[in-house]
């Protein structure tokens, strides 16, 4: 939704559409029909002499079926001034609360909030069983003072698979999975899964007595080498196994 000296733009992308309607989301309300101005599915809308933004909805035609859905661009963006200065700084204590997937609710309509570091990337995009794993129908929104890329996306559920899809500064296309997930697929599939924050856990006197330092302890170690891949892209300590 977009301010112009006609009145209000309303701009969307849907691929394969047949035809978009806006309505009012309260009543319900038919406003106005968007033209398809690009063979691949954008399409534009003037509502004349309206010059304040509204809730609305997208009834959308699929051949010979219809959609109401809500148009993700339509919520305001979520990440505050604060906490794009504290990642900017380097300096936010708790960064799994503000990056990655959070389920919520917005306007009263639930949906899940990514959000991703990127500042070098070209564009982000958020993929999953939400949208066919297409990457042309939910771009981010890039925030420029922090390098966060961020985008609430309505009816997303808990349990679902995502990655985000990203052009990076060299344009090369890449599937990433998310740093921040709480939940992911087992190996070998690797796509992240929308989950909730876990509940804290009560400090109670036993945990304490577990973290003193006469009490038995698991070490975990990497080597980051052995996880290196060739041109080939296979790791290479299992081609020095092979040798």
């Amino acid at each position: 939704m977009h301010e112009t000296e006609r009145g209000i733009e309303i701009r969307t992308l849907l691929p394969e559409a047949n035809r978009v309607v806006v309505i009012e989301r309260e009543s319900g309300k038919e406003i106005t029909e968007l033209d398809c101005v690009d063979e691949r599915g954008f399409f534009v809308g003037v509502i004349p002499n309206c010059r304040q933004f509204f809730a609305y909805q997208l009834q959308v035609f699929w051949g010979n079926e219809a959609q109401i859905i809500e148009d993700p661009y339509r919520f305001h963006p979520m990440i505050d001034d604060l906490e794009q200065w504290l990642l900017s700084e380097g300096s936010m204590l708790r960064p799994y609360e503000v990056l990655g997937a959070h389920f919520m609710e917005c306007d009263g309509v639930s949906g899940v909030n990514f959000r991703l570091w990127a500042p070098n990337a070209r564009r982000v995009s958020i993929v999953g069983d939400f949208n066919y794993w297409d990457g042309r129908r939910h771009p981010m929104r890039f925030h420029l003072k922090s390098g966060v890329w961020e985008l609430f996306l309505p009816k997303a559920s808990l349990g679902q698979l995502y990655k985000f899809e990203l052009i990076d500064c060299y344009g090369n296309l890449r599937l990433k999975a998310d740093p921040f997930a709480f939940s992911s697929q087992l190996r070998p599939d690797t796509a992240s899964q929308v989950s909730a924050l876990p509940n804290v856990v009560e400090m109670t006197e036993q945990r304490r007595q577990a973290n003193q330092a006469n009490q038995p302890i698991s070490i975990y170690e990497v080597h980051l080498g052995s996880w290196r891949r060739n041109l080939e892209n296979n790791f290479l300590a299992r081609l020095r196994s092979n040798c």
